[in-house]
């Protein structure tokens, strides 16, 4: 029972990290319909500022992320307005390809910042455990919920009550009727990528506690697609119950298949989020809480 639970707990908090990442895929889905295949590299890029400001600039770990958040979010307004505003009006497909070379050009960009060493993010948790009931739990697996359960709040409140946030929605549902509404289209599109940018470079953060950071963090933050796709692209409650079936699913598999079904190999529980994503898509092939599009031929 105590491994069953412990399995729980790991689960929990790696869905708290995959929410995180994944929602910042459905912001900028509900806001241009287009899949961003860019964020690995941007979670990459964000949590090297946290490691240069942390560990080499040796700041306060905190006025480090805080850096890290502007330059994050200075980072997506700049990605958004260089490469993807030109592509306004230009079919959906050539906007996701272009996101894949965004991909590519900012990884390279990152890895050689980070270079070939696993880096030390500088987190204030370090690898300190709680000892409850037998189970184990650290403190940056504590931190990875609390901040994750405050980032939804907060999204769900701006979403809610600011009047960007009602924009945002309004652009998401029918960006030629936000124009007619004096809507800023541009504005919005901006701060999407500013906001997928920073909950990206917070989702590295957390992989990068405790164990440190390397090129596999862009691994682990590709993960959230079948996040986004087991919920919905479009539903930021979807991603919250994505992450929470994809990692608990992957957790439960770490903790159990090298016992029970040691023939499938080692690092199976990497493939499962796949396979859960294709049972899903066979199910229901617009996710738990993706809308539904009906295409009359």
């Amino acid at each position: 029972m105590t491994q069953f639970l412990q399995a729980l707990v790991n689960g929990l908090s790696l869905a708290a990290i995959y929410a995180l990442i994944a929602l910042g895929f459905v912001i900028i889905y509900k806001s241009m319909q287009v899949l961003n295949f860019a964020q690995p590299a941007l979670l990459l890029l964000g949590a090297y500022w946290v490691v240069y400001f942390a560990t080499v600039m040796e700041w306060n770990f905190w006025l480090a992320v805080l850096a890290a958040i502007v330059l994050s979010a200075l980072t997506g307004v700049v990605v958004e307005r260089v490469t993807l505003r030109p592509m306004v009006g230009k079919p959906v497909f050539a906007v996701a390809i272009m996101t894949i070379g965004l991909n590519t050009a900012i990884t390279v960009v990152a890895l050689d910042l980070m270079g070939l060493d696993i880096r030390r993010v500088g987190d204030p948790w370090g690898l300190t455990f709680l000892t409850f009931g037998g189970l184990n739990i650290a403190h940056r697996q504590v931190a990875a919920i609390v901040c994750a359960a405050i980032v939804v709040g907060l999204l769900l409140a701006f979403f809610k009550f600011s009047r960007m946030g009602l924009a945002m929605r309004a652009t998401a549902f029918d960006q030629e009727v936000a124009l007619t509404q004096g809507v800023s289209v541009t504005a919005v599109f901006a701060l999407s990528w500013a906001l997928a940018s920073v909950l990206a470079m917070m989702g590295g953060v957390f992989i990068g506690s405790g164990v440190g950071l390397d090129r596999s963090a862009a691994v682990v933050a590709l993960k959230a697609l079948p996040v986004v796709v087991v919920g919905g692209l479009d539903s930021i409650a979807g991603a919250l119950v994505g992450a929470l079936v994809v990692a608990t699913a992957e957790s439960l598999s770490a903790t159990y298949q090298p016992q029970y079904a040691s023939f499938l190999g080692k690092g199976f529980s990497q493939v499962v989020p796949y396979l859960v994503m294709f049972i899903v898509l066979l199910v229901r092939p617009y996710g738990l809480f993706g809308t539904k599009e009906v295409e009359r031929v």
